[in-house]
C-alpha cells in the first residue's frame, strides 16, 4: 500500500516539475526581443492596437470611444477626424495600461503591451494542460502544453501587441470551465464559462468557433431537449453573447460608423475560398510549413484519430474543436490567406491534436527506432518552424523610428501629421501624433483639414519632391525629411 502511495506522489511530483519547466522555458523564450520597437512583422496591426493604448494613456480611458492616430479614410472610406477605432472592445488596451503603470520603470510602453500577450499565452498553456488532463490524462496534457509553448510560430505571435493571444486565453478559460461544468455538474462553472467566453468574443469575435466543442459537450451531456430545459446553460449563453451584441449596437451608431473599418473583404472578398490557392496557402504554407514545420504533419494526422481512443469521455471533443477550426478558416477565408496572424486562434486545436498523436505513437509503437523517428519529427518541426519565422523579429526599416522620434521632438503635441508609408500606420505611430498614414486626397485638402507637417522616409518620391519645392523643410537627414506645411516658400 505504501509503495503505491509513493508511486502516486512520485508521478505527481514529476508531473508538476515537468509542467513548471515547460512554463518557465515558454515564458523566457517569449521574452526574446521583448523591448524591441513595434517595427517587426505585422507592425502596422500592432501599431494600431498600441496607439489606442497610448491615446488612453495621454487622454484618459474611454471604453466606449476607443481612438487611434489614423484619421484618414483608408480604413473606413470616410474622413475620420476623431480617429475612432471600433474593432475589438478595448479590453487588451486597458490591461496594457495596467501593466505599463506597474512596470514602466523596467519595460518600455511597447514591451508592456507585448507582456500582456506573453502572460496570456502562459495562462493558455496551463489551460490546455488542464483541459487535456481532465478529458484524457496528465501526459497528454503535458504534451499539449509543450507544443503550445515551443511552437516557433506561436512563440513569435505570443509576444506581439495584438489582442488575439488574450482572446485565446479567455476562450480556453471558458472552455475549461465548461468542461468542469460537464464533469462536475456545478452551476458556478457554467456561469463563469459564460463570462469568460463573453470577454473572449468582445476581444475577438472570431473565437465563436470554440462554441462547436461546447455545443457537442452540452448535447452529449443533456441531449437535444435538455439543452433548452437547462436554465443555467441558457443564462450562460446570454452572458456570453449579449455584451457583444450591445457593443455592436453601440458602435454602429451614426456618429461612430466612420470608425468601423471595412470588413467585407475578410470573409471572401477576393473569391479565394476553396480555390486551389486557398488550400495551398492555408494548409500548405501556413499550417503545413509555418506552423507544423512539415514534419509535424505526421503526429498531427495520427492525433486526429488517436484522440478518440484516448479521451476517456466525450471522445469526439477534439474532432469538434478541429471542425470549429476548419469552419473558422473557411468562413474567414480571405483574411486567413492574406494575414498569418489570423491563425493565432487555431493554434490550441493543433497543439491538442499533436499531443494525442505523440501519445499514441509513443504508447503503441514497440520498436525503439519508431520513437527515435518520432522525436526526430518533433525536432524538425521546431527547427523548420523557427527557420520560417526567424525573420519576423527583424527591424528592417529603423528609419521610421528615427523619423517618428524627430517629429515628436521638433513639433507640437497637437500638430496633425501626414506620414505616408504605403498605408502602414507604423511611421504615424512613432510620431505620437494624430494624422494620415497615406495621402488620401489633395495636399490642399489635407492642409485645410489641419495638416501641419509632412514626414517621409522616401525622399525621392514625387509627393516629397513636390512639397519640398513648395514648403519650408524643417529637418532633412539621410533617411528622412520633415516639411512644415504651414510655411510656403
Amino acid at each position: 500500500m505504501n509503495i503505491k502511495i509513493d508511486r502516486v506522489k512520485l508521478f505527481s511530483i514529476s508531473e508538476y516539475f515537468i509542467l513548471s519547466l515547460i512554463i518557465i522555458l515558454s515564458f523566457f523564450v517569449r521574452l526574446y526581443k521583448i523591448n524591441s520597437p513595434i517595427a517587426d512583422w505585422h507592425s502596422w496591426r500592432q501599431a494600431d492596437t498600441a496607439s489606442v493604448s497610448r491615446r488612453y494613456l495621454n487622454e484618459g480611458i474611454d471604453l466606449l470611444r476607443p481612438r487611434y492616430y489614423d484619421i484618414s479614410s483608408i480604413q473606413t472610406g470616410k474622413f475620420n477626424p476623431e480617429g475612432f477605432r471600433f474593432v475589438e472592445f478595448p479590453i487588451f488596451n486597458v490591461i496594457h495600461l495596467f501593466f505599463y503603470s506597474n512596470f514602466e520603470s523596467i519595460l518600455s510602453f511597447e514591451a508592456t503591451g507585448r507582456m500582456v500577450s506573453v502572460i496570456s499565452s502562459i495562462f493558455s498553456l496551463i489551460l490546455i494542460y488542464l483541459i487535456l488532463k481532465r478529458l484524457s490524462n496528465r501526459w497528454v496534457g503535458l504534451m499539449g502544453a509543450f507544443f503550445y509553448g515551443s511552437m516557433p510560430f506561436n512563440i513569435y505571435f505570443n509576444r506581439t501587441v495584438l489582442p488575439e493571444p488574450l482572446a485565446v486565453c479567455f476562450s480556453l478559460l471558458g472552455l475549461y470551465l465548461f468542461v468542469e461544468y460537464i464533469l462536475r455538474d456545478k452551476t458556478i462553472f457554467v456561469l463563469l464559462s459564460g463570462i469568460s467566453f463573453s470577454l473572449g468574443i468582445l476581444t475577438k469575435p472570431y473565437i465563436v468557433f470554440y462554441g462547436l466543442p461546447v455545443m457537442y459537450l452540452a448535447y452529449k451531456k443533456f441531449g437535444f431537449i435538455g439543452l433548452f430545459r437547462n436554465k443555467a446553460l441558457l443564462i450562460s449563453l446570454d452572458i456570453a453573447l449579449i455584451p457583444f451584441f450591445l457593443w455592436r449596437g453601440w458602435m454602429n451608431k451614426d456618429q461612430f460608423f466612420i470608425g468601423i473599418p471595412h470588413t467585407q473583404w475578410i470573409f471572401n472578398g477576393d473569391g479565394i475560398r476553396f480555390k486551389p490557392s486557398f488550400w495551398r496557402w492555408i494548409f500548405g504554407e501556413r499550417v503545413g510549413t509555418m506552423i507544423l514545420g512539415v514534419w509535424g504533419v505526421v503526429p498531427f494526422v495520427y492525433g486526429i484519430s488517436a484522440s478518440i481512443r484516448y479521451i476517456k469521455r466525450y471522445s469526439m471533443f477534439i474532432l469538434y474543436l478541429l471542425a470549429g477550426t476548419a469552419v473558422y478558416l473557411s468562413v474567414v477565408a480571405t483574411a486567413n490567406v492574406k494575414h498569418d496572424y489570423y491563425q493565432i486562434l487555431i493554434i490550441p486545436s493543433i497543439c491538442m491534436a499533436l499531443s494525442y498523436g505523440v501519445y499514441y505513437l509513443v504508447k503503441e509503437t514497440e520498436f525503439v527506432i519508431d520513437k527515435i523517428l518520432l522525436f526526430f519529427c518533433i525536432f524538425m518541426m521546431v527547427g523548420i518552424g523557427f527557420y520560417e519565422v526567424r525573420g519576423f523579429y527583424s527591424i528592417n526599416h529603423p528609419e521610421i523610428i528615427e523619423a517618428g522620434g524627430a517629429i515628436d521632438k521638433f513639433t507640437d503635441m497637437n500638430a496633425l501629421v501626414v506620414a505616408p508609408y504605403n498605408g502602414d500606420t507604423t511611421l504615424l505611430y512613432y510620431t505620437k501624433r494624430v494624422g494620415w498614414p497615406v495621402v488620401d486626397t489633395s495636399f490642399e485638402k489635407l492642409i485645410e483639414r489641419g495638416a501641419s507637417y509632412y514626414v517621409s522616409v522616401s525622399k525621392g518620391d514625387s509627393d516629397t519632391v513636390t512639397l519640398k519645392s513648395r514648403y519650408k523643410t524643417l529637418l532633412e537627414e539621410e533617411n528622412y525629411i520633415i516639411i512644415d506645411l504651414r510655411k510656403p516658400l
